[in-house]
């Protein structure tokens, strides 16, 4: 019994002991408890209040980030303020290839979406020195969604992939305004026509701004833009998308028909000195990928051609510019062909003797080459550079083409006769339309653009005599009258001056049989002229090949377009058979 008092007596004891050393315990856990959270008190009032400013931009330090403001590219206007080239909203998509790394599976997908192929992408990924690497530019805004649907379902981080705002150049028109407006590149620079002549004016310049991101990379704040973006100017063109468009179909239309292999045209208003429309074919869409050099360049005023029977008003007009010859003036071409030297001149047909007038309705090598061996070769050379032969046209164009006029003292006497039917000599579309135009302005020459002029075109140069264009024209719609070699140029209303053109295509083996420039070039209403037309079609091959059943039928087409939009006065009856009856009732 005493056992038992003894044993829970010392369990007792034991007990006290455990109860008074547990007291101790609690109190030093419930002191360093009170210690910590006072030290967490002061270390926050110490942040939240006295370091406030400093945590902040140590905060910010780490997140403030510059970013490009994007310039907006200036739009390309026609003469009515029709957009020709806008810039719209799309996104570039770039990578920090020091930190993303993706699997195989996530390369295929990725490059998948954005078009583009592995090996390209691994290429991007490998560039380890780099932080910042565009891998795709001028995403759409479907492919924007694919991009931010992938960046998501992969937890992809926003800090090492990312999307920024960017601009991609748009055409409405396409292919109809291509070789003038050119088109840019991925970064947004014009590198090719208009585009490129005036990429300042348009680019403007880009900004900058500070801006806070998240840890996603996202822009949660802006906090002050350090440059504001500049952007482009809008440039306004010449051109009639009007006209431009019923060129670019007629011009189409005649190169399925004929099977031609190329072909342009130029429309010049000769009241203000401005290009209305020019058009190439082939023609490519600069919304799309963008084709060989050959197809993009502007042929109108970057390939030459020798001119053929075109050229023979021109002879004309400095015959008679030299007093030497009148419009009735007679010239022999009996008996249709002649030697000079070793080399021939011939007609398609033996005329007799004929007038000047004849000499252009029948289009007579004989008689053209006559008359220019009678002129001062030093004098003819003057002349047709006053024309605009072998001179730069100046119309803000880009690789706009010389021409070749050969020095007269490197002249033989089969020189200046065979120049008289535009052969030896070459020029643009744009050159031959502004030579006619000088013609059809009563002998004054003024510079054609590209860009409006302001009224009246200004300080026209003197090249012919007013009565010398008067009576050249007026031989000149014989051309399109019956008899001559292009009926289908006339327009129903209007008087219409022109000439054909039918050149052999010299190769480095000479002249070929069976390969030709069609042409035409003409005026109208050719009473008062206000619009002059070039058309040139390059190896019509359906078996039509002069210039008058090719190229004349383009022009018709055109110019009564232009004479009905630009609202030109008729200048003939619409019924000649009443006229010459003098009975219009």
């Amino acid at each position: 019994m005493s056992k038992r008092r003894e044993r829970r007596a010392k369990l007792l004891e034991k007990a006290a002991h455990f109860r008074t050393h547990y007291r101790g315990r609690r109190f030093l856990m419930l002191g360093f408890f009170i210690v910590a959270a006072s030290a967490l008190i002061l270390m926050s009032v110490r942040h939240q209040i006295f370091e406030k400013t400093f945590l902040q931009h140590e905060g910010e330090r780490r997140y403030l980030k510059n970013v490009i403001i994007p310039a907006h590219r200036g739009r390309i206007l026609d003469r009515n303020h029709h957009v020709l080239a806008a810039s719209t909203p799309v996104s570039s998509l770039w990578i920090n290839p020091k930190r993303l790394t993706l699997d195989y599976q996530q390369r295929r997908t990725l490059a998948k979406i954005i078009h583009s192929n592995s090996s390209q992408l691994i290429h991007h990924l490998n560039r380890k020195k780099k932080s910042f690497v565009y891998i795709a530019k001028g995403l759409s805004p479907e492919i924007e969604q694919q991009v931010r649907e992938f960046i998501k379902s992969e937890k992809l981080s926003y800090q090492n992939i990312g999307l920024e705002a960017a601009y991609r150049r748009y055409y409405p028109d396409g292919e109809v305004f291509a070789h003038i407006l050119g088109f840019t590149n991925i970064d947004d620079q014009g590198i090719e026509g208009i585009e490129k002549v005036q990429d300042k004016l348009l680019s403007g310049h880009a900004g900058k701004k500070q801006v806070i991101k998240n840890g996603r990379g996202q822009i949660i704040k802006n906090i002050k833009v350090l440059s504001p973006a500049q952007q482009g100017h809008d440039l306004k063109l010449s051109l009639d998308r009007r006209l431009q468009y019923l060129a670019y179909q007629e011009l189409k239309r005649m190169m399925k028909k004929h099977r031609a292999k190329a072909a342009s045209a130029v429309l010049l208003d000769i009241k203000t000195g401005e290009i209305l429309a020019l058009v190439n074919q082939p023609s490519y869409n600069p919304n799309g990928l963008k084709p060989k050099a050959d197809v993009r360049r502007n042929r109108a005023v970057t390939d030459t051609f020798e001119p053929g029977s075109t050229f023979k008003p021109l002879t004309i007009a400095i015959a008679l510019e030299t007093g030497q010859y009148q419009p009735y003036s007679q010239i022999n071409t009996n008996p249709g062909y002649y030697y000079i030297g070793k080399y021939k001149v011939a007609d398609h047909n033996r005329l007799g003797i004929i007038d000047l007038t004849t000499i252009i309705q029948k289009s007579s090598n004989v008689g053209a080459s006559k008359i220019a061996l009678s002129l001062s070769d030093k004098v003819l050379w003057q002349y047709f550079k006053h024309f605009g032969v072998g001179q730069i046209p100046h119309s803000g164009l880009l690789g706009e083409a010389k021409g070749r006029l050969r020095d007269y003292h490197r002249w033989a006497k089969i020189d200046q006769a065979t120049l008289s039917f535009g052969y030896g000599v070459a020029v643009s579309t744009l050159q031959l339309a502004k030579a006619y135009a000088i013609i059809a302005n009563n002998g004054l020459d003024q510079n054609y653009a590209i860009y409006p002029q302001t009224g009246q075109a200004s300080d026209p140069t003197p090249v012919l005599k007013t009565k010398t264009a008067k009576e050249v024209r007026l031989m000149m719609e014989s051309v399109v009258k019956k008899g001559g070699t292009a009926i289908q140029a006339a327009i129903e209303g209007y008087r219409v001056a022109g000439k054909t053109g039918t050149s052999k295509i010299k190769t480095n083996r000479g002249y070929t049989a069976r390969r030709y420039y069609a042409l035409f070039s003409g005026m109208a209403p050719a009473s008062n002229p206000r619009f002059v037309m070039t058309v040139v079609v390059r190896e019509p091959s359906a078996g039509q090949y002069y210039g008058g059943q090719v190229a004349a039928p383009v022009f018709s087409k055109v110019m009564a377009g232009a004479l009905r939009m630009y609202n030109i006065k008729p200048d003939k009856p619409l019924n000649q058979y009443l006229q010459l009856a003098g009975t219009i009732q």
